[in-house]
């Protein structure tokens, strides 16, 4: 049913869609009003979960961990610091493989303080582990987070869902909130085959030697680009049962004939794409829109970018000291 909604009502709806059993979370600017109206979903009886608010992001991390591989599927979202305090529960959800979706409001990290929208703090943490999947759109945000627990848990790989802070997060749009039974029909239940069980008692995450380790990690660098077959098989099933797609793993936009490119991720997408179809161009334009960051899609990328003389990367986030995050991954794929 189409709704006008803010980009946060609109998420926590699709979060309840998708009858997570455990929510634990922390307020911070932008992302306070997601989690604002999942608490009074849960107040109202219109979701069955344990909500706990706790003391803090890493706090809020450990919970969904700890309930995630005691069985039950679990949320969480945060932003800007509160990414960067639970960064270390991040890698330990991410090295465990446990099957968690979380919200990125993405803010601006400090210092100086700012509140508003850039991408630094999901970037901050982009080889921790997790898939990463970028919305251009509040539609994209509501359509990615359901999604994004089939994602996880066919690959056992947690997910972070990003939108922009406030340009998102904030804005009401026009948007189609599936029915519970078109998600029934995509989401089953959650199920973790490595659950505690204390009737049948298993180790995780224990102390390993470096030849294991290494083993480990090589498994995990590979179960994160294999993930491109899911994320894909995801967005087309859930275009069959409600006549949206995401995208994939990316989207590609403009005439064939076109030598220039404007790559972006993220809501900027939205404002290039409204460009396009009103400024009267002297020459054909492709416009890329990235929705996978992790795993980086190099062989779909390559393939949108075959032709072009040059390519133009707009993006919401510096390395500091190198100048650029995402225009050097996209360099690096297509040289």
């Amino acid at each position: 049913m189409l709704q006008a909604l803010e980009g946060s009502q609109a998420v926590a709806q699709a979060v309840a869609l998708c009858r997570p059993q455990v929510i634990a979370a922390y307020p911070i600017t932008p992302q306070t009003h997601i989690v604002e109206n999942i608490s009074k979903l849960v107040a109202d009886g219109k979701l069955k979960c344990e909500f706990i608010s706790v003391e803090s992001e890493f706090s809020a991390a450990s919970v969904v961990l700890g309930a995630a591989i005691a069985g039950s599927r679990s949320y969480t979202a945060s932003a800007s610091q509160g990414i960067l305090l639970m960064a270390e529960v991040l890698y330990n959800i991410a090295g465990l493989r446990v099957p968690i979706v979380m919200t990125c409001a993405n803010r601006a990290i400090s210092s100086p303080l700012s509140i508003w929208n850039d991408q630094q703090d999901s970037m901050a943490v982009r080889d921790a582990g997790w898939i990463q999947l970028y919305c251009a759109d509040n539609q994209e945000a509501v359509d990615t987070t359901i999604q994004a627990y089939l994602i996880a848990e066919q690959t056992e790989l947690p997910v972070m869902v990003c939108m922009d802070g406030f340009t998102l997060t904030h804005t009401l749009e026009g948007i189609d909130i599936p029915t519970q039974e078109q998600v029934d029909s995509f989401l089953p239940e959650y199920k973790f085959s490595r659950t505690l069980d204390p009737q049948n008692p298993i180790s995780i995450g224990t102390l390993v030697s470096p030849d294991f380790y290494s083993e480990a990690r090589h498994s995990h660098h590979t179960a994160v680009l294999n993930a491109e077959a899911e994320i894909i098989a995801a967005d087309q099933d859930w275009e069959k049962i409600t006549g949206r797609s995401s995208g994939g793993l990316l989207t590609v936009e403009g005439s064939d004939e076109a030598k220039v490119a404007i790559l972006t991720i993220g809501s900027v997408y939205g404002t290039l794409r409204a460009a396009m179809e009103e400024l009267d161009l002297e020459q054909p334009v492709k416009l890329i829109k990235l929705r996978s960051f992790r795993p980086f899609p190099i062989d779909a990328l390559k393939t949108a970018c075959a032709g072009l003389d040059d390519i133009i990367v707009l993006e919401r986030a510096i390395g500091l000291g190198s100048g650029s995050i995402l225009g050097l991954e996209v360099l690096a794929a297509v040289t």
